[in-house]
């Protein structure tokens, strides 16, 4: 049995050119990904405050996107006929929550609580949200809104770690996370003021996990996500020691430099979105293509500041469109199963974030900077491959 009926829009839903329901979930993704990717921008003063290594700081994100990892795809398990509105309202505020713990960590042990706090929260959102374009819009506009829901990804690059990094250097790295803890209070209301009445009439099981990835379609595009960002958060999660230590870069510099990057992830992501509802091997490839690109060229370009940027505009609007595309590639290869495939996607994704921010802190620690950006696009080099060897419409393994 398939996860179709599943899916079927509730009465009284959203009318399709009402896009304030879509918005309210992009403002969870972009808290999300905020709270999840603040250590990047904040790694040298965590460590330095905590008493540890980078590498031990990095392992923040590990251990969220390990929590997330194993919770996304149980999400539609563990959360069964619950209204989905009513869990996303739930996760944003142990969302806040996680950060208050994580502004108040006197040492690295709490701030590991916090952080998986803040991964089961994570968990949550990515094992619905990824789902909730086709619920919220129809027809030509669910790539749209898919766009728009992944959207909070990129911009939370734009917005959230560099003004995270900016106001840490005028307070201090807590003064974020006690804003990203009143963030997930805002976006509670926002939540339950717009989204609608969001019920399933089917229970989750396991069995439909492991259906969606007996398709080939949906095996090749997990595939291609866990190699890409398996890469790409080995690289940057430590993109600001090798800012500051190679290109010799101040701290308001490497600000400019992130939020530079993440403007062009904005600009990649509306791009890529669209062209991925029409052809999302094309625009996985294009994806793939950039940041294995950028990722090589980043040592070469630490000599200037001007190459550096030009490199990291490459790099995030490469990215941007990492998300939406891979999505889009899953849903588009099983559509009768797009809870259980978005699920597993997101729990792939959440995965690769820790093991590749896991890989990419062991290499920092034992062999530099320069070391572990060869690794990141060695390995994003090898989920363009598999975009070239595969596509969407794999069919099922027989």
């Amino acid at each position: 049995m398939t996860n179709a009926e599943t899916l079927a829009l509730p009465a009284g839903s959203p009318p399709a050119h009402r896009w304030s329901p879509v918005l309210a979930v992009a403002l969870a993704t972009f808290a999300v990904v905020s709270s999840e990717m603040m250590p990047v921008g904040l790694l040298t003063p965590m460590s330095h405050s905590l008493g540890v290594s980078d590498g031990t700081t990095g392992l923040s994100l590990t251990i969220t996107g390990l929590i997330a990892a194993v919770l996304s795809p149980l999400t539609p398990v563990l959360v069964g006929l619950r209204d989905r509105r009513a869990v996303l309202i739930a996760s944003v505020l142990l969302l806040g929550l996680a950060n208050a713990v994580t502004a108040l960590a006197p040492d690295f042990a709490v701030l590991a609580v916090g952080r998986i706090l803040l991964g089961a929260a994570m968990g949550i959102v990515w094992g619905l949200a990824a789902s909730l374009g086709p619920r919220l819009a129809d027809g030509p506009k669910i790539a749209l809104a898919m766009t728009l829901i992944f959207s909070g990804v990129s911009i939370a690059s734009v917005l959230g770690v560099p003004l995270g990094t900016y106001l840490a250097a005028l307070l201090d790295w807590r003064a974020v996370f006690w804003a990203l803890a009143l963030l997930g209070a805002v976006c509670a209301a926002v939540l339950g003021a717009t989204l609608p009445a969001l019920p399933v009439t089917e229970r989750g099981r396991l069995a439909g996990l492991t259906d969606a990835l007996r398709n080939r379609g949906v095996a090749a595009g997990t595939a291609v996500t866990a190699l890409v960002v398996l890469g790409h958060f080995a690289g940057y999660t430590y993109v600001r020691p090798v800012l500051e230590t190679d290109a010799g870069l101040s701290s308001g510099a490497v600000a400019t430099c992130l939020l530079v990057y993440g403007l062009a992830g904005v600009v990649g992501n509306f791009t890529l979105g669209p062209l991925s509802g029409r052809r999302p091997r094309t625009a996985v490839a294009i994806a793939l293509s950039g940041v294995t690109l950028a990722v090589l060229l980043l040592p070469l370009a630490t000599g200037g500041v001007v190459a550096v940027l030009l490199t990291l505009v490459v790099w995030g609007a490469s990215y941007g469109g990492v998300s939406v595309s891979t999505q889009t590639w899953v849903r588009t290869a099983d559509p009768t199963r797009i809870e259980a495939s978005a699920a597993v996607w997101a729990g792939v994704f959440n995965a690769s974030i820790a093991l590749g921010s896991l890989a990419g802190g062991q290499i920092v620690d034992r062999a530099g900077n320069h070391a572990v950006l060869v690794t990141a696009a060695g390995l994003t080099a090898a989920g363009l491959l598999v975009t070239a060897l595969t596509r969407p419409g794999g069919g099922s393994v027989s």
